[in-house]
């Protein structure tokens, strides 16, 4: 499933509301390997998101860091230059899932505006969850 059938083959930076964002977006990406990383709750996925607005300087990353681990999940967040979170996240989908949600709904540090997702298949050897 790609975001072409998520948001109306609108293409890869196509944007659906976000519930709880201040005015903000969701988008998707690709789902690698041709099947749904996603969709099967306790197949183990990868999940790359990309937060953008008020996101740096606010707690994101450690908040983020005690969510993934609250819901089993290891990988990375860390600020990139152009004032982006980027957050990197394996384990179940349906986990991965819950911290997108989380990312996007109510209570997240800063202000969210945009939250920008891709799906893959997992790739391993990731132990813990670090703040870069």
């Amino acid at each position: 499933m790609s975001i072409d059938d998520v948001a109306g083959g609108q293409g890869p930076e196509a944007s659906l509301s976000g519930g709880g964002l201040a005015g903000g977006e969701v988008s998707g990406g690709e789902v690698s390997g041709g099947g749904d990383a996603a969709g099967d709750g306790d197949a183990p996925a990868r999940l790359t998101v990309w937060v953008a607005g008020q996101v740096q300087g606010v707690g994101l990353r450690w908040w983020i860091r005690a969510r993934a681990l609250e819901l089993g999940l290891v990988g990375s967040a860390e600020n990139l230059e152009d004032g982006r979170v980027k957050v990197v996240a394996e384990g179940a989908a349906a986990r991965c899932r819950e911290l997108l949600a989380l990312l996007a709904g109510p209570g997240t540090p800063g202000r969210v505006s945009r939250v920008t997702q891709r799906w893959d298949d997992p790739r391993g050897g990731i132990t813990g969850f670090t703040e870069r």
